[in-house]
């Protein structure tokens, strides 16, 4: 079974025609196959195998007007061609061009209009040149810093208006900064500092909000410190306070005789 497409059209939605291709030549060569191997087909996979095995025809079609086929020439052309391509029009062909480049032209795209630039770049960047991303409009873009950049740079990030981004620097963060991110309104950032807090520091949430916060508390402290959580409103912590305190409810003391009728 194959999921390839009974098809062969260009970039402009004309049929391909082998007979008036500049590289007709490869056809007999077993170089090109129409519906396989095609630089004039617009769909990717096609011109993927294409310049994989013409390798040498990829610089020609960096200016080519379908943003596919530039995308794909750029994975196989010359890299002291691609840096003009770090300004192409569109984004795809952008990132073919700066993965295949040194490091160092990266950090022009940091800035790039279009979030999935800037996420790749994020994704491979780290440390100080992650530091001018911390304050990017994307809020994936921003988790991705959190949990690339170092430890010291991400005390920029602990109030980010997106709790999925303090989440992430909760994980990471000095320890020193776990007292004021306990502090923090959504429960699952305050749950994350809570698991890296010393059981001393933990005593300070025993009446957390959230019970999954007081679970931790329960499951961590002391023994002797839980008396605040043996009455719990949630059962599961109220249950795991008991049980590790030692806690059994008093006896019902029957009267010692039956009341009369």
């Amino acid at each position: 079974m194959t999921t390839d497409i009974d098809e062969a059209r260009d970039w402009q939605g004309n049929e391909v025609d082998c007979a008036s291709c500049p590289h007709r030549e490869l056809l007999s060569a077993g170089l090109c196959e129409l519906k396989k191997a095609c630089v004039q087909d617009r769909y990717a996979r096609r011109l993927e195998r294409f310049f994989r095995q013409n390798r040498a025809l990829a610089d020609g079609y960096l200016d080519h007007p379908y943003f596919e086929t530039r995308a794909v020439a750029a994975g196989y052309a010359t890299v002291f061609l691609l840096p003009k391509l770090l300004q192409d029009t569109d984004e795809t062909v952008r990132w073919s061009a700066a993965r295949r480049l040194p490091k160092r032209y990266l950090l022009g795209l940091r800035t790039d209009p279009h979030r999935e630039v800037r996420i790749r770049v994020a994704s491979v960047l780290s440390d100080d040149e992650l530091r001018p991303m911390a304050s990017d409009e994307d809020y994936y873009v921003r988790q991705i810093v959190a949990r690339r950049a170092s430890p010291g740079l991400l005390p920029l990030l602990v109030l980010d208006p997106d709790p999925g981004v303090r989440r992430e620097v909760a994980r990471r963060i000095g320890p020193e900064w776990l007292a004021q991110i306990a502090m923090d309104k959504d429960g699952e950032v305050r749950l994350e500092a809570a698991r890296r807090m010393t059981p001393g520091r933990l005593l300070a949430m025993l009446g957390d909000a959230d019970w999954r916060v007081r679970y931790e508390v329960a499951s961590r402290v002391d023994a002797y410190e839980l008396a605040p959580l043996l009455d719990d409103p949630d059962p599961l912590v109220r249950e795991l306070a008991r049980s590790r305190s030692g806690f059994t409810e008093p006896a019902q003391l029957k009267p010692a005789t039956e009341p009369s009728p």
